[in-house]
């Protein structure tokens, strides 16, 4: 039998490419992470091009000119937001942290009242078999209970420590300056320092990455944030009007980001909660909150294909599978990262998957 070596060298060398590129994302995930403020510069960078661009069109002005009054005006609405944001939510968050063990009571009364509309007798279930269900019951509230009253007690924590705030703060702001400013600057260094045969293959990989990547993002921020507003002044409507709502702008922010997971929506935690408080006799918020999800919805079935300008073409099955694996290996945070590093192996190995991944390493 004779080894075609040259065919197996080729499959071998694919195999290493592809081997060198999953760990290539995944160490580039890490060090994204790690250097956090400046990932949140480019991408609000980005985010800012346009209008860098617009003004330096429109008005003439030079590049670095048009880069300080962009930053300027961004930078007053960014920090203003962000103060007001951050007293609201230390305020809220540190009210509900004290209310907890009534809310757990609450649920477990409510808990308590739904079982005993049941009538359990006919189907014989053994009493031990009940005390179990009721002791599971209480295990997952108080679980609950917990891991709200941590992820609180975190955030309090980071949003009341002046330091680190003002450290992240500062970096994050001087590095959008510098990319707004210095953007052509710093390509011009990345080509000098890097052979061209890399730079020609990264800047077209590059490019792409940051289009399709910058497009979704935008998209999705755009849509989430529209409706985290109708959500936030729909909440503090029904505030003034005296409804059972404490918390407007803890809830909206939650209800925003469970919006922003792919596949599901603003309905993952509004039907629920509308749901819950019909069973607790509150009839008119439930009504309410369903009224202002139907708002939410409407607006966003007119706005999403606007602003959306096409389908990032991935499977909703896979995009479950990537938020699951990042949640397994970062938690919640991973339910949101997984679905880009998805979109970016998807950009890598476009000609694979094309052709067909297996295929692709093994034919002749």
């Amino acid at each position: 039998m004779i080894i075609d070596m040259n065919y197996w060298g080729k499959v071998l060398k694919n195999i290493i490419i592809l081997a060198i590129s999953v760990v290539a994302v995944y160490l580039g995930f890490k060090l994204a992470v790690f250097y956090m403020p400046f990932l949140i510069a480019f991408i609000l960078s980005l985010i800012l091009e346009p209008s860098i661009r617009f003004i330096m069109k429109k008005i003439k002005l030079k590049r670095k000119t048009s880069s300080i009054i962009v930053f300027v005006v961004a930078i007053i609405l960014i920090v203003g937001l962000l103060i007001w944001a951050g007293i609201t939510i230390v305020s809220e968050a540190s009210d509900l942290l004290g209310s907890l063990n009534i809310y757990f009571e609450k649920a477990y009364q409510l808990f308590e009242k739904i079982l005993s509309r049941f009538d359990f007798t006919n189907l014989q279930i053994p009493e031990n078999i009940m005390e179990a269900i009721q002791n599971s019951a209480m295990n997952f509230l108080g679980t609950l209970t917990e891991w709200i009253k941590n992820a609180l007690t975190i955030a309090i924590n980071f949003l009341t420590s002046v330091p680190t705030i003002g450290v992240y703060t500062v970096v994050t702001l001087l590095s959008l300056y510098f990319i707004c400013v210095d953007k052509v600057y710093m390509i011009d260094q990345l080509e000098h320092h890097l052979p061209k045969s890399w730079v020609k293959k990264i800047g077209i990989h590059l490019k792409e990455i940051v289009k399709i990547l910058s497009g979704y993002l935008k998209a999705q921020l755009t849509l989430v944030l529209i409706s985290f507003i109708i959500c936030l002044i729909g909440l503090y409507i029904f505030h003034f009007m005296g409804f059972n709502i404490e918390y407007p702008f803890l809830m909206a922010l939650l209800i925003g980001f469970v919006d922003l997971l792919p596949i599901f929506g603003s309905g993952t935690f509004m039907l629920p909660w509308a749901v819950i408080t019909a069973c607790m006799g509150d009839y008119k918020l439930a009504l309410a909150l369903l009224i202002l999800w139907a708002i939410m919805s409407v607006v966003r079935q007119f706005i999403e294909p606007r602003i959306v300008s096409g389908n990032i073409g991935i499977h909703p099955i896979f995009t479950l599978i990537a938020m699951y694996t990042g949640f397994k290996f970062i938690g919640v945070l991973g339910m949101i990262v997984g679905p880009i590093i998805l979109i970016i192996l998807k950009n890598i190995f476009s000609t694979f998957i094309d052709k067909g991944v297996v295929k692709s390493i093994l034919e002749r």
